[in-house]
């Protein structure tokens, strides 16, 4: 197995699937952002909306990193509060030290354009379709002393070995975890967050996919105490708002923990109708092994198939926008079983009118 080195080419890396849904989406069944769906759950709403009393006072985040840490086995100075996992890339970027960061793609985009943005030159890792998107750690460059990965990735879906990525670390080098979906895999298997054996690990989580906090912007940063103090002094003052402090302590309590556990269970059976639904039409590939709440397939024609889905209904995330896919690739959240049978109801049509 390998993986392909290219040269940086222009992609659009600030579109995301909230683009789908602000540009005439309203209404329409949203496969294309990744939240999960039914969120916020009605206990967690009564909490951050509980919060609102205390607006007038300054946030105090000491409670929710004092959470965050005990929930992962950790100290608090190896915990930094962010505004969401993406904050912490434009934290990363701007506040280390580093000469050679490599990105390995196809994932998130938003790594890249914050690394673009503070003015680093990023050389990209492609992994490649017939390889089932795995990564060979020996595709990173060696002199690479920041290297991006997400787990599971986003669009592809796939859940890479802990060991593979472990074996990524090296003295002098920063290797960034994006584990923002790995609380929708059962156990977290394959997770790093808690581990401080792996040296120059930051393992960066997100608490808005899960929980439907999209809008409030909350996540956090797992990493040695010189990143996190790196990291904090890059930050504004009162970077993160009471009420994302109050559904940060509550996300990771036992009950929320319990519920989220339940929620990756059933995403599992869930994920399988919709692979089992999608492995019916011979137009669409799927990759496989997929572990998170999203799958990505590959069709001729998808740009047509995307826009007759929508005429029909249902909104799916474009690929082209992710470096090493193209105008081939959707990439389309799991949903319930109800609505994935809808959905497939809606791809046969929009096949047949796109083949007619």
């Amino acid at each position: 197995m390998a993986a392909m080195r290219t040269h940086i080419t222009e992609h659009d890396l600030r579109h995301h699937g909230d683009a789908e849904v602000r540009d005439g989406g309203e209404g329409l069944t949203d496969l294309a952002v990744n939240v999960r769906a039914g969120t916020p759950p009605e206990w967690l709403r009564e909490r951050i909306a509980a919060s609102l009393t205390g607006l007038a006072a300054y946030p105090d985040g000491r409670a929710a990193r004092a959470a965050v840490a005990g929930r992962h086995g950790l100290p608090v100075e190896r915990v930094l509060l962010t505004a969401g996992a993406a904050e912490a890339f434009v934290l990363l970027a701007r506040a280390l030290s580093f000469r050679h960061p490599v990105v390995v793609h196809p994932q998130f985009t938003e790594p890249e354009a914050a690394l673009r943005d503070a003015g680093r030159s990023v050389r990209r890792v492609l992994l490649r379709p017939e390889d089932g998107f795995r990564l060979d750690p020996a595709a990173v460059p060696e002199d690479a002393d920041l290297v991006v990965v997400g787990n599971p990735t986003n669009p592809t879906s796939v859940l890479h070995p802990r060991g593979v990525l472990a074996a990524l670390a090296r003295p002098g080098r920063t290797l960034v975890v994006d584990e923002a979906f790995m609380d929708a895999v059962p156990g977290e298997r394959e997770g790093l967050a808690g581990r401080t054996d792996v040296p120059g690990l930051v393992v960066l989580r997100s608490l808005t996919k899960t929980w439907g906090l999209a809008g409030l912007r909350i996540g956090y940063v797992l990493a040695e105490p010189s990143v996190v103090a790196a990291l904090s002094r890059a930050q504004p003052l009162w970077p993160v708002s009471t009420p994302a402090l109050v559904a940060a302590e509550a996300c990771v309590s036992p009950r929320a923990l319990a519920e989220a556990a339940e929620a990756a269970r059933r995403l599992v059976a869930d994920r399988a109708h919709l692979v089992a639904g999608l492995g019916e039409f011979e137009e669409v590939r799927v990759v496989s092994a997929a572990e998170g709440p999203f799958v990505l397939v590959r069709m001729a024609g998808a740009d047509s198939v995307r826009a007759r889905l929508r005429g029909l209904g249902f909104l799916a995330r474009r690929g082209d926008t992710f470096p090493g896919l193209g105008p081939e690739w959707l990439r389309l959240a799991v949903r319930d079983r109800s609505t994935t049978n809808r959905f497939l109801q809606a791809l046969d049509q929009a096949l047949t009118l796109t083949s007619g």
